[in-house]
């Protein structure tokens, strides 16, 4: 798995947070990389309508409430998916072996069901879930 993710929850807790207009050099500054990383997840982001930006206007809104926003979602979003599916199952296994017939057969419950859990507790978290986690973190009140 890539950073784009985590990176995009980064990015969205500062352009909800902040006060002040966000450019991709002070998200880049932030998240500890390069501002052309910081503009592809932008990218993905407002592809999948959970940021905005005006024409003319630098920095990025928010295009529904933090509250409204499920980390599934996001993660969808950056991953450019519709499911997740985490554990890859070899394409070129032996059916003349023994065990290998079978394998698929004997893993991909198993998997389904760990990828179905994940995507269940991705859809009842929220934006605001990892903002309110941030505060607790940094010993701040939100306002």
């Amino acid at each position: 798995m890539d950073t784009k993710f985590t990176v995009a929850l980064h990015i969205l807790a500062m352009i909800s947070e902040s006060e002040e207009t966000l450019s991709s050099q002070t998200l880049a500054e932030s998240v500890g990389t390069n501002p052309s990383y910081i503009r592809k997840v932008i990218v993905l982001l407002k592809n999948a309508a959970l940021i905005q930006s005006q024409q003319g206007r630098s920095g990025y809104q928010l295009s529904k409430s933090p509250e409204q926003m499920s980390l599934l979602e996001i993660y969808f979003a950056t991953q450019e998916i519709n499911k997740i599916t985490l554990f890859e199952i070899p394409q070129n296994i032996n059916q003349n072996c023994p065990v290998g017939q079978h394998m698929e057969g004997a893993i991909k419950p198993i998997f389904s069901n760990i990828e179905q859990q994940l995507e269940e507790e991705l859809s009842r978290q929220t934006l605001d879930d990892v903002i309110d986690n941030l505060y607790k973190t940094a010993n701040r009140s939100r306002i």
